[in-house]
């Protein structure tokens, strides 16, 4: 294998992120979830 083939390989393999994860829509709500259970969380203990 020489240098120029391993760079090749390296830069088509993925790693994973944004870009592969499913719908943005669905992590934008999930995200909104989180913070409405953060939000709850918080006042139920007195914190605000």
């Amino acid at each position: 294998m020489t240098a120029q083939t391993a760079t090749a390989t390296a830069r088509r393999t993925r790693t994973g992120g944004p870009e592969t994860d499913g719908p943005k829509v669905v992590e934008h709500v999930m995200g909104w979830v989180l913070v409405a259970v953060i939000a709850m969380l918080v006042t139920q203990l007195g914190l605000l």
